[in-house]
């Protein structure tokens, strides 16, 4: 069969196509290889492996037929070289600092992450005498400032959750550059549908494919895009000492998930844009935070930057904990549950979830406060998702 140049198509296309090698039942579908091991011809075979002198399958902790197909297409639609897979984006993440960094090492990190990365920054690699220093995701200045001798990578999620703040990811780059430190996107808000920040200049993509690239809630996973240097020297080697690994059945849906990406993104998109300019005329409401909004303080840039606006909207509301609450309590068919990027819209309290292991003071300077509340808007008709934020606004 001759090969295929795949760069030459569409992240629609590569997402449905990539990486599946058919064996020899001539399958249509990804086959999942739930197989610990490999069999070889030969023990001059086996060795040939182990050492790396010839490529193939060795052990599924590191090499497996359906997770190289879920990394092969990742890895493509992202326009990057290599993709590794993980157990969870946390793993991912975990993955990216245990390959990267040593004792000494400095890490700048946006505050306006996913509250665990702080914590994973401070109160565990900071054990192993590595410091961490947190910064406002969109102060460019600040960002700078921050960056020391031996900072070894800048960290952000754009756009932020839970406020959906966006930083401009080139510039960025370009800072991190200027100083010979790395720039890491976690990219989990936009998928590569949306955002490609490799392309932008950063050096590493992260995602959590638990959240839009299953879309329905049912798998844990996470993964690294990078060049092949990266990989080769940092990201691969701990995955295959480390074990963090992604399983076969998890990589088959992750794989299954990237095939319907394009359009679920389309129709999440589409479904918070409407709900978000609902959502400003409400009374009870004194703020929305989407970037498709004219009033979000980075619309213009999502508009250079992204090809639409995200699924994900969070709003202030008249009042603290306690209207959030009722509000949240109210709805009778949307999902109390901090997971996101799901066909169900989910609705989430972020002070007290996500990011409620965080003190108070870095909650503050985060701006996440008492009265917001976040919602991942999913895939239901629109109108019943309102009439259900109704009962508690």
């Amino acid at each position: 069969m001759t090969e295929i140049d795949w760069d030459k198509y569409a992240p629609e296309t590569q997402a449905i196509r990539v990486g599946h090698r058919r064996s020899a039942e001539e399958e249509h579908s990804l086959p999942i290889y739930a197989t610990s091991s490999y069999v070889f011809e030969s023990a001059e075979a086996a060795a040939l492996r182990f050492t790396g002198q010839e490529s193939g399958n060795i052990y599924s902790r590191f090499t497996n037929p359906t997770v190289d197909a879920f990394q092969q297409r990742l890895a493509l639609m992202e326009q990057g070289e290599r993709c590794v897979a993980f157990a969870s984006g946390m793993a991912a993440i975990m993955a990216v600092g245990m390959g990267l960094l040593k004792s000494g090492d400095h890490v700048v990190c946006s505050r306006n992450v996913f509250g665990n990365t702080i914590l994973l920054f401070q109160n565990y690699f900071g054990k192993f005498g590595v410091s961490t220093d947190c910064v406002n995701l969109i102060d460019l200045v600040a960002w700078e400032a921050a960056i020391k001798p031996n900072t070894r990578f800048l960290f952000v999620e754009t756009p932020s959750n839970p406020l959906i703040e966006i930083v401009d990811i080139a510039a960025l780059a370009k800072i991190a550059h200027k100083h010979d430190c790395l720039l890491i996107v976690d990219n989990v808000f936009c998928t590569p549908i949306l955002q490609q920040p490799l392309t932008l200049g950063a050096d590493i993509v992260l995602h959590s494919a638990t959240k839009y690239i299953d879309g329905q809630g049912r798998c844990v996973g996470g993964a690294v895009i990078a060049n092949n240097d990266i990989i080769d020297q940092f990201i691969y080697p701990y995955l295959r000492t480390g074990g963090a690994t992604m399983s076969a059945f998890n990589a088959w849906v992750f794989a299954s998930g990237l095939e319907t990406l394009a359009v679920r993104m389309q129709a999440h998109c589409d479904n918070a844009f409407t709900l978000a300019k609902w959502l400003e005329q409400q009374p009870q409401v004194l703020k929305v935070h989407y970037p498709g909004l004219k009033s979000h303080a980075q619309h213009e840039l999502a508009k250079r930057q992204q090809s639409h606006f995200g699924g994900v909207v969070s709003f202030e509301l008249k009042g603290g904990k306690d209207k959030a609450w009722q509000l949240i309590n109210a709805t009778e068919m949307l999902s109390i549950t901090a997971n996101l990027g799901d066909v169900k819209t989910t609705i989430t309290h972020p002070a007290s979830t996500t990011h409620g292991r965080l003190a108070p003071e870095i909650r503050a300077l985060a701006g996440i406060k008492a009265n917001l509340v976040r919602i991942s808007v999913g895939l239901e008709n629109v109108l019943d998702i309102q009439r259900d934020l109704e009962r508690g606004l």
